[in-house]
C-alpha cells in the first residue's frame, strides 16, 4: 500500500474491508466519479454498496441541505416531531405509498439497515407471539445479532461469538436448480407436524439478493410465498435495503410481483444523499409496539429527512426517472450477455434486474476478484458478491450516463482479458 494509507494500517482496526480492495485515499466525488487525493479519477460501479443510487453529491440534495442548515433547521430530534420529518412523511405518503395502494405505517429506526431488520423481527415476534423466523440461503440481512441470525454467509456468521438461534434456513428460489420449486419444501415442512419446523412468526426475504450473488426471485415464486404465508398467518418481511429505492427499476423490488408485504425494511439509498437513515414499513395491524419499545439515539436524522424528501420530489413524481433506469438496464444486460457469449468456456451467468446485475463464474471462483483488482488499476471501482465472491457485481448509480456506463463496461472487458492472462 502507498504511504498515504500508512495511518489506516497503523491505527484502524483489522476489520476494515473495502480499503483493502480499493487502496487509495478518496478526497472528492461528483456523480459517478470518485477522485483521489492524488487527483486520479475513478468511475464508480459500486455506489457505496447501494447507498448512492442518485450519485455522489447530487446538487439537488446539496442545495436542499445547505438551505436547511442556513435556516438553523433541527438536526438531531430523536423521534420528536420536526418540520423536516413531517415534510418527508407527507412526500413518502404522496409519492410512494398512495400510488402503490399501500397503507403501511412508518417506523424510524436507528439509521442502519441492520437496525431496521432488528426492529422488523422484533415486531413480527410481538405481533404473532411466535419466535421462529424462516430465512433463506445466501440471504444478507445485516450483522447485528438478530439480523446476523437471518444472514446466511458463514464468514459473517463466524464472527458472532455466540449461537444464532430462532431461525430456520430454507432454499431460496433457484438454489436447487431451475427445475425445482423450493417452496414445495417450505409448504411441506410448515404443514407436516413431524418436520420439526415450528410455525414461524415471519418469513424474511430479499426479492433480489445483493450480497448473496445477485439472485433474483421469480414473480411466481414471490407470489406463491405470499400466498403460503398469508394462508397460515405468517408475516412476510421484504428486505428492500439494497434492492429498493429504484435499484431494480421500480421503487420497491417486490413491486413487479404485485404482492403486498406485511413489513418492509428500507435503508441505504432512502436518504438520497448518503446520509444514514432507515425505516420500517408496517401494516397497521402489525404495529403493536408500545411507546419507546424500540429506540435509537439517531432515529431522527433530520438532514436525511431533508435530502430524502428532495429525492422523492425530484425523481418519483413522474415516470421519467424509472424510464431512464429501464433504458440503461437494457444496455447493461445486453453488454453483459455479449461478454458471456464471447467467453462460453467460462460458463458466465448473467443475472439481475434494473441496475443491479451480476456476472457469475462458478468455473473460476477467483476470477471476479481478479477482474475487480484489474479494474481498479484502470480507474473503475467495482466489487464482488456471492458465497465464494464469484460474482462481479454491477451497482452503478441510477443517474449514471449511458456514456459512463459503456466506458465502465469497456474497462471490465479490458480487466477480464488481463485477469485471464495472469
Amino acid at each position: 500500500m502507498s504511504d498515504a494509507l500508512d495511518v489506516f494500517d497503523r491505527r484502524e482496526s483489522e476489520v476494515r474491508g473495502y480499503v483493502r480492495a480499493f487502496p487509495t485515499v478518496f478526497d472528492r466525488a461528483v456523480g459517478s466519479t470518485l477522485i483521489g487525493e492524488d487527483g486520479r479519477e475513478y468511475l464508480d460501479f459500486f455506489a457505496g454498496a447501494g447507498v448512492l443510487n442518485y450519485g455522489h453529491n447530487n446538487p439537488l440534495f446539496t442545495r436542499a441541505l445547505i438551505e436547511y442548515l442556513e435556516h438553523d433547521g433541527i438536526i438531531h430530534g430523536l423521534d420528536m416531531a420536526t418540520s423536516a420529518k413531517k415534510a418527508f412523511i407527507e412526500a413518502f405518503e404522496r409519492l410512494v405509498l398512495e400510488p402503490r395502494g399501500l397503507d403501511h405505517k412508518l417506523q424510524f429506526t436507528g439509521p442502519t439497515g441492520a437496525n431496521a431488520v432488528e426492529a422488523a423481527l422484533k415486531v413480527a415476534r410481538q405481533a404473532t407471539g411466535r419466535t421462529n423466523v424462516i430465512a433463506f440461503t445466501n440471504a444478507f440481512h445485516g450483522l447485528s445479532i438478530g439480523a446476523l441470525a437471518a444472514t446466511g454467509n458463514s464468514h459473517y456468521r463466524g464472527a458472532a461469538g455466540i449461537t444464532l438461534d430462532n431461525i430456520t434456513r430454507l432454499p431460496y428460489d433457484g438454489y436447487l436448480g431451475t427445475e425445482v420449486d423450493t417452496l414445495d419444501l417450505l409448504e411441506k415442512m410448515l404443514d407436516d407436524p413431524g418436520s420439526g419446523v415450528d410455525l414461524p412468526a415471519a418469513v424474511i426475504v430479499e426479492a433480489v439478493q445483493g450480497e448473496g450473488g445477485i439472485n433474483v426471485a421469480s414473480v411466481p415464486w414471490l407470489q406463491r410465498l405470499r400466498t403460503i404465508t398469508a394462508e397460515r398467518g405468517i408475516l412476510l418481511i421484504l428486505d428492500e435495503i439494497q434492492a429498493g429505492v429504484g435499484r431494480t427499476g421500480a421503487f420497491f423490488a417486490f413491486e413487479q410481483s404485485g404482492i403486498v408485504p406485511d413489513i418492509v425494511t428500507v435503508s441505504k439509498s432512502i436518504s438520497g444523499s448518503g446520509l444514514p437513515m432507515s425505516l420500517v414499513l408496517l401494516r397497521p395491524e402489525v404495529d403493536v409496539w408500545k411507546p419507546g419499545a424500540h429506540t435509537g439515539t439517531f432515529r431522527g436524522n433530520n438532514l436525511a429527512f431533508v435530502s430524502a424528501r428532495a429525492a422523492l420530489e425530484n425523481y418519483w413524481a413522474d415516470t421519467a426517472f424509472v424510464d431512464g433506469v429501464a433504458s440503461k438496464s437494457a444496455l447493461l444486460a445486453s453488454e453483459l450477455e455479449k461478454i458471456a457469449a464471447e467467453y462460453t468456456d467460462l460458463g458466465f451467468v448473467v443475472r439481475g434486474r434494473g441496475l443491479m446485475y451480476g456476472l457469475a463464474c462458478d468455473a473460476d471462483r477467483g476470477l471476479a476478484g481478479r477482474i475487480s483488482k484489474e479494474a481498479f488499476s484502470r480507474g473503475l471501482v467495482i466489487e464482488t458478491s456471492g458465497a465464494h465472491d464469484e460474482v462481479l457485481k454491477f451497482l452503478p448509480a441510477l443517474t449514471i450516463s449511458e456514456d459512463e456506463l459503456l466506458r465502465g463496461l469497456s474497462i471490465v472487458r479490458e480487466s477480464l482479458a488481463a485477469a485471464l492472462a495472469e
